[in-house]
């Protein structure tokens, strides 16, 4: 299918990408070497998440004319979402030499930056990013991540809101007047999900100080949830999504609740743990990991894994954070050495059949078809010693019971941890393992594994002590 000359932007612009590309590739045929096209076409090529040939588009657009800011900027993005920061940074000041004023350039030049930690530098390009252009959603959602990752709490949570405008993917179309913390004891408020279910977790430990606030709480969640919500919080009134929305005088999204109620670092709630399991279910596991294990005095340790989270294909920025944050069981070989252990698989979707093959010495069980939805994970989690996760749900589970965690954490550290910490405010049981190369998980690795030597020590010795 053709498309008129000069409508492969506009196509693009107007998200008919695959048009777009059909459109570019019949442009370049007939002007194969017309930088801005190739430029252009390369920044659709990230947007797909076809970096490789981004790469090829661009470093040809560069060559040909290396006076286009829009090349070199749409460059530094392909490095950056390989995680190649400083070739992303040195694609940027090129631009931002050429162009001083190209908004989209220093916002991601300070989206660099916080890749490797420098926050106070990278808030720098993003202020001057949003002096040029102050409505851009994006570059503001940017500067919040960057505040909030320096944890700069009270301006990182207002900056945060503009994420309901650059997320098309995601309906942030409230009925109600949103709620901004005001006391309101004849009003029902409903809290709504946000993002992924490790978010609902983590942010589910405000819901008893926006009760404090208002007459009534109703938490609609996902029905993966409805059960480990209402164990942990039966003070509230807690919905599936499948359910009616029922009547409401104020709505809020879970991640504004801080923003709402103005939290900082310093009035963190739950940090001891907040979550509750089902008391059955949690006799279930513990008959269960007991005949498998053992008990009382020289039992083996047990412990959770998780080693991937959810692609989100559907979302380019969860879909990237996804492939730095993920990981295969594989990975995890070097702990089958350390002796007496016993691995339990805390592991779903896609990759969960790595259990079924796991590395030579690994012994790991596997019951997570039984596990069918987040409460039965909580009594199982339970149960254990210690769970070793990467960044995903289960990691809020089991740091929101109290139980020890140690999350690997990818080399751009997600912002609701910190940057640099290896601890965390919100869960007082976390430790924190991060990778001191983009993608190498040798580092963590290493670092968990003389942990675990010690905690399997302690555990011995504790465990010969109760007999």
């Amino acid at each position: 299918m053709s498309h008129p000359e000069g409508s492969a932007e506009q196509l693009q612009l107007a998200g008919r990408l695959a048009e777009a590309e059909d459109a570019y590739k019949l442009r370049l045929e007939r002007t194969p070497d017309d930088a801005k096209s190739l430029s252009n076409y390369g920044g659709l090529m990230n947007l797909l998440n076809r970096f490789d040939e981004a790469l090829a588009l661009l470093g040809r657009a560069v060559a040909l004319d290396s006076s286009l800011a829009d090349a070199w900027s749409n460059l530094g993005n392909s490095f950056l979402f390989l995680s190649q920061y400083e070739n992303a940074i040195a694609c940027y000041r090129n631009s931002l030499q050429l162009d001083p004023g190209h908004a989209l350039a220093l916002s991601n030049m300070g989206v660099a930056l916080d890749h490797r930690g420098a926050h106070t530098l990278a808030q720098q390009f993003h202020r001057a990013a949003i002096a040029l252009d102050p409505e851009n959603a994006y570059t503001r959602t940017n500067n919040a991540v960057s505040l909030l990752q320096d944890g700069q709490y009270l301006e990182g949570f207002r900056e945060y809101e503009f994420r309901w405008s650059a997320h098309d993917s995601q309906s942030f179309d409230l009925k109600k007047p949103r709620w901004a913390g005001e006391v309101a004891p004849d009003k029902v408020l409903l809290i709504s999900t946000e993002g992924g279910f490790g978010d609902v977790i983590q942010f589910s430990r405000f819901l008893p100080l926006a009760a404090d606030r208002v007459g009534k709480v109703l938490l609609r969640v996902r029905r993966e949830l409805v059960s480990l919500m209402r164990d942990s919080f039966p003070e509230e009134i807690v919905l599936s999504e499948d359910d009616p929305v029922p009547f409401h005088d104020l709505e809020c999204p879970v991640l504004s609740l801080p923003r709402a109620l103005e939290i900082t670092l310093d009035t963190i709630p739950g940090a001891g743990g907040y979550l509750r399991v089902d008391p059955v279910k949690a006799r279930y596991w513990q008959k269960q990991v007991e005949q498998e294990t053992g008990e009382g005095k020289g039992r083996a340790l047990r412990i959770g894994l998780v080693w991937a989270g959810a692609p989100h294909p559907e979302v380019q920025a969860a879909f990237l954070a996804d492939h730095r944050r993920s990981t295969d069981l594989a990975t995890f070989a070097p702990l089958a050495t350390v002796p007496e252990v016993v691995f339990y698989s805390l592991q779903v979707g896609e990759r969960s059949a790595q259990a079924s093959a796991p590395p030579p010495l690994m012994r790991i069980i596997d019951h997570t078809k039984e596990l069918r939805d987040f409460s039965d994970t909580a009594a199982l989690v339970s149960v254990l010693d210690l769970v070793i996760a990467v960044d995903t749900s289960t990691c809020h589970v089991a740091a929101g019971l109290g139980k020890p965690t140690w999350l690997l954490s990818r080399y751009d550290q997600c912002w609701r941890w910190l940057s640099g910490r290896t601890d965390s405010p919100w869960y007082d049981s976390l430790r924190i393992f991060q990778q001191n190369t983009p993608l190498d998980w040798n580092g963590p690795l290493t670092g968990i594994g003389g942990a675990l030597r010690g905690f399997s020590s302690e555990h011995l010795a504790s465990t010969a002590r109760i007999s």
